[in-house]
C-alpha cells in the first residue's frame, strides 16, 4: 500500500477557487521539499494540468529552475472520458492513482464542481479534504441549509453529505478519520452584516459536521497575473520574477503562508516540512 498522504480539493459548486487552492497547495508542498503527484479530475477543464504545463514551458524558455510535481493525466482524452461510463472512469482513475502514489509523499487531487463517480472515489481516499468557499450564502448552500425566515441553520447539504459518507466509509474500512478544512476564500475587505451572519452559520455547521475553518485567499491580481506562467507567489525570487514586485506581493505571500499553516503544511520558505 502507498504511504502517500492524499489531499483532495473539493466542492461541488464551480467558481469557489478549488483550482487556485490546489495549485498553491501543490507548489507550497514542492517548496517544502516534498515529492508531489497531482491528478486533475476536472476532465474537461483541466486547469491544474494546464497550469503545470505552462510552468514547465516557462521555466525551460527562461532557463529558470523551480520544483515540478509529477503530473499524471487520468486520460489522454479527458473530454472523451468525461462521457464514458462510471465503470470506465473509475478504472482509469484507480490505475492513475496507483501509479502516481507509488513514489510520492503527497498526492494532490483537484476535483470538478460536480458530483461524479471519480470525485466520490477520490474523497474516499483522502487523508485531508480542503473545501474552498466564497464569502457568500450562495456558496454556503452547498454545505448547509438555512431557514429563509430566520436564517438559522437547519441541516447539512449536498456536499457535506458526500464528505460525511466518505468519512464513515473510511472509518469503517481502516479506522482512519478524514480531516476536513473549509477555507473562507475571497473574503470581503470590510466587515458587513451579511458576513457576520455567514460566519455564525459556518461555525455552527462546523460543530455539527466536524470540519475546521481556515483562512483562504483574497481575490488578488497577483494570483491571476502569475497563472499563465505556471507560477505562484511562492516561486518569486531574484531568478524568477515575470512581473514587477510590490508590497502587495509580500501581503499575498503572508496570506499563502497562513493558508498552508491552516492545512498543516510548513516549510514554505525552505524549512523542514511538517504535515499533520
Amino acid at each position: 500500500m502507498s504511504q502517500a498522504s492524499v489531499i483532495v480539493v473539493g466542492n461541488e459548486k464551480g467558481g469557489a477557487g478549488k483550482s487556485t487552492i490546489a495549485i498553491h497547495t501543490a507548489v507550497a508542498l514542492l517548496h517544502a521539499g516534498a515529492k508531489v503527484a497531482v491528478l486533475d479530475l476536472d476532465l474537461r477543464q483541466q486547469t491544474l494540468g494546464h497550469f503545470f504545463a505552462n510552468r514547465a514551458q516557462w521555466l525551460s524558455a527562461n532557463n529558470a529552475v523551480a520544483p515540478m510535481p509529477h503530473v499524471h493525466p487520468v486520460s489522454s482524452d479527458g473530454a472523451a472520458l468525461a462521457k464514458a461510463t462510471d465503470e470506465e472512469a473509475l478504472a482509469r482513475f484507480e490505475e492513475a492513482f496507483g501509479e502516481c502514489a507509488e513514489d510520492a509523499d503527497f498526492v494532490l487531487i483537484d476535483t470538478p464542481g460536480a458530483d461524479t463517480a471519480i470525485s466520490r472515489a477520490a474523497h474516499g481516499l483522502a487523508d485531508l479534504i480542503v473545501t474552498p468557499m466564497n464569502d457568500s450564502f450562495v456558496d454556503f448552500d452547498m454545505l448547509g441549509v438555512v431557514d429563509p425566515v430566520t436564517l438559522e441553520l437547519t441541516r447539512h447539504s449536498l456536499y457535506s453529505e458526500t464528505v460525511w459518507n466518505s468519512r464513515k466509509a473510511r472509518a469503517a474500512k481502516d479506522r482512519k478519520m478524514i480531516d476536513w478544512v473549509v477555507l473562507r476564500n475571497r473574503l470581503a475587505p470590510t466587515e458587513a452584516r451579511n458576513r457576520k451572519r455567514l460566519d455564525e452559520r459556518v461555525q455552527a455547521l462546523s460543530r455539527k459536521v466536524g470540519f475546521r475553518v481556515g483562512p483562504g485567499l483574497r481575490d488578488r491580481v497577483i494570483y491571476r497575473e502569475l497563472f499563465p506562467f505556471g507560477l505562484t507567489i511562492a516561486d518569486l525570487s531574484p531568478g524568477i520574477r515575470p512581473v514587477a514586485m510590490s508590497l502587495q506581493h509580500v501581503a499575498a505571500r503572508q496570506e499563502l503562508r497562513a493558508v498552508m499553516t491552516a492545512l498543516g503544511i510548513n516549510g514554505l520558505d525552505g524549512e523542514m516540512l511538517a504535515a499533520e
